[in-house]
């Protein structure tokens, strides 16, 4: 067997771990999204493949016998096309995906489908903490009436690409004290976020329960059709049983 992590998340991290000590022969990719990425601890290649067909090519040029699908849950672009490919090539897949978070006594939501679609619940002059990552800042490109606040990993390597908006650079976990703090300090209104599940993450949501800022989730865009686990303990017994 030889095995490709499809990494990205904490998740990854953990399964990576676990693999290079069981010494189980894999290879974790990365998209390449953060410059700095934690090491992985197993072979580790950078970028995409290439389309649908230079994934296939890869799985069968380097012996790919299964497919471990750890990314974010909304690289669901990279997600289907995996999916159905290994389908196609008779390769085994099991894609992490963690569970949804919920809604609690005193949270302030309101569910989205997309990100162009928050404009219409801000009203004028608030401020929006973009939780949701530099890839998809400019479909907040209707948001004008409000100050726009992305905080992402690493520092910005361009302008922000309207004139109502400024970067935050961090690095994650954060706790919720620093979350609080943070809203707090820059007068939140609104924060966005996309809906990724995991303990981690939620920090920022508690602090705006304790603050009574509203949140707009961004809902999961449409999961592949395949073989699921939601922890990294499934997924590491899904291996064992290849």
């Amino acid at each position: 067997m030889k095995l490709l992590l499809l990494a990205g998340t904490g998740e990854a991290q953990e399964v990576a771990k676990a693999l290079a000590e069981k010494g189980i022969p894999a290879v974790a990719s990365l998209a390449g999204a953060t410059r700095a990425p934690k090491p992985m601890g197993l072979p580790t290649r950078v970028g995409g493949f290439g389309g649908d067909e230079g994934f296939a090519r890869y799985l069968e040029a380097e012996g790919i016998t299964a497919v471990l699908d750890a990314t974010h849950p909304y690289a669901h672009r990279i997600s289907n096309r995996s999916a159905e490919i290994c389908r196609d090539k008779s390769v085994d897949y099991c894609q992490i995906l963690r569970p949804e978070w919920v809604p609690g006594p005193g949270d302030r939501w309101t569910e989205v489908q997309r990100e162009e679609d928050v404009a219409a619940l801000v009203p004028e002059g608030a401020v929006v903490f973009l939780a949701t990552g530099r890839q998809t800042l400019e479909r907040f490109g209707n948001m004008g009436h409000a100050e726009l606040i992305c905080r992402q990993i690493d520092p910005p390597d361009r302008p922000f690409p309207f004139v109502n908006g400024r970067f935050l650079v961090g690095r994650p976990p954060f706790s919720v004290e620093e979350e609080r703090e943070l809203f707090q300090r820059l007068g939140v209104d609104w924060l966005v976020v996309k809906n990724a599940g995991g303990a981690a993450a939620m920090s920022k949501l508690v602090a705006a329960r304790q603050l009574g800022v509203r949140v707009a989730m961004i809902v999961r865009p449409p999961q592949p059709e395949a073989l699921k686990v939601a922890s990294v303990a499934e997924a590491l017994a899904w291996v064992d049983g290849l």
